[in-house]
């Protein structure tokens, strides 16, 4: 059985947090076109799950930096998903969660290809 790479967790982190951020900026725009389109938290509740599987699959070969980045912007990110759930209150700290995750990713993804190199 073929071991899964760290960088394999890393895009995945990399493309959940890119969608889910263009979700979070586009889909309140396409809720005023009348499309009978309405959010759905549960959409965020997935990225977020797929981001929490990838960082916890990273953040034990990382380093510092690049864990504390990732922990920070997933709690940034849960918080924001679960005031909505629960609260039915929508937190701006979503969007910030998910460029961290993206940044996190992204050195991550570097560091672990300049070693391999």
């Amino acid at each position: 059985m073929k071991k899964i790479s760290t960088s394999f967790y890393d895009i995945l982190g990399i493309s959940s947090a890119t969608i889910c951020l263009v979700h979070c900026l586009v889909f309140p725009l396409l809720t005023i076109l009348p499309l009978g389109l309405s959010h759905n938290p549960f959409i965020d509740l997935l990225f977020a799950s797929i981001g929490l599987f990838a960082i916890l699959k990273i953040i034990k070969k990382s380093s510092l930096l690049v864990s504390s980045i990732l922990v920070v912007s997933m709690a940034l990110i849960w918080i924001s998903v679960l005031a909505e759930l629960l609260l039915d209150i929508h937190l701006d700290l979503i969007y910030f969660g998910g460029i961290g995750m993206i940044i996190g990713h992204l050195i991550n993804y570097k560091l672990h290809r300049n070693q391999n190199h």
